[in-house]
């Protein structure tokens, strides 16, 4: 659809910039310091930055473009200063009780929520595709990021955006109804504990398989173990999946399809999940797409919003 006139072919660093982005990111790194006490990814973040924004021209434009996925990295990690589960109380009980009446699976003369099913009925292949898939979580939209921003740069920011924004619906509903994923109950019940670590769950047999600790490392890192819904997992393929489409990308339609489809499955077999956060993380996903292309339909603000990002990351004439 078409923006605003862009004026300039470029938005070359003013120097106005050349002290702000420093400052901006040693007021981040202090400020995290203050919140969080230091973690080696503030230091990585303020050094990439820094790094990228005055290396190059094009290295500068790059950045500035993922500055977008840089506020999503920022956010994520802020949601530790205010845990969910001190601003409202955490859904445990009722959220396993209505998923075991709506997709209960009768076995051995029981009924069993799929994740319960699918702890008796593990395999060590399906444990493999499974950790394979979850890996998928975040490079893939990270990498059909950078292959918009050097074929279709406009999509880039449009996915870019909606990226975040469902992010933000996510954050937003972590808060307002904070969940217990499927292992919360497995291991501890249906009591409240305030946990501060997220759990591998099934993933640990993964790590197991290969003798790697790659996801507990990453669950170690997890900033709120009640956000279980809606499952950001599973909108982010949503998203990757329908700007494919939209980019005429061929193949990898397919592709980003099958990853999808597993990153869904794979999320209630490894019990991070249960069906019901599945779906609300496609109804999230669909949401932030529908709020976007309202936006660039209906707010000029938006559009000249975007049109700045185009031409702050326009290669040299």
């Amino acid at each position: 659809m078409p923006y605003p006139p862009s004026g300039a072919a470029r938005w070359p660093a003013s120097r106005h910039a050349t002290w702000l982005v420093p400052a901006l990111t040693l007021a981040y790194f202090f400020l995290s310091y203050w919140l969080l006490g230091f973690h080696a990814e503030q230091v990585v973040l303020v050094v990439l930055v820094n790094g990228c924004y005055f290396l190059s021209g094009f290295t500068r434009r790059l950045i500035t473009g993922f500055s977008i996925f840089l506020v999503f990295w920022v956010l994520y990690d802020y949601l530790k200063i205010i845990p969910n589960y001190l601003v409202r109380a955490v859904d445990i009980a009722p959220l396993y009780y209505t998923e075991k009446s709506l997709f209960g699976i009768h076995s051995q003369g029981q009924l069993l929520t799929p994740n319960e099913y699918w702890l008796l009925h593990e395999h060590t292949w399906l444990d493999v595709a499974c950790g394979i898939f979850y890996l998928c979580w975040v490079p893939i939209p990270i990498v059909f990021a950078g292959y918009l921003f050097f074929t279709n740069r406009r999509l880039f920011f449009e996915f870019s955006l909606t990226f975040l924004l469902v992010n933000l619906l996510g954050f937003t509903l972590y808060y307002l109804h904070p969940a217990a994923p499927p292992w919360y109950v497995q291991q501890h019940g249906f009591g409240f504990q305030p946990l501060k670590l997220g759990s591998t769950a099934g993933l640990a047999r993964f790590d197991a398989y290969f003798g790697v600790g790659v996801f507990q490392s990453i669950y170690a890192k997890n900033s709120n173990v009640f956000a279980a819904m809606p499952s950001l997992h599973s909108a982010y393929p949503v998203v990757v999946l329908y700007y494919a489409v939209k980019n005429r990308s061929g193949w990898l339609n397919l592709f980003f399809l099958t990853v999808m489809l597993g990153i869904w499955f794979a999320a209630v077999y490894n019990s991070h999940h249960y069906v019901l956060d599945v779906l609300a993380g496609i109804t999230t996903a669909l949401a932030g797409i529908f709020i976007l292309r309202l936006l660039l339909a209906r707010s000029l603000l938006f559009k000249r919003f975007v049109a700045a990002f185009m031409r702050a990351t326009a290669p040299a004439a």
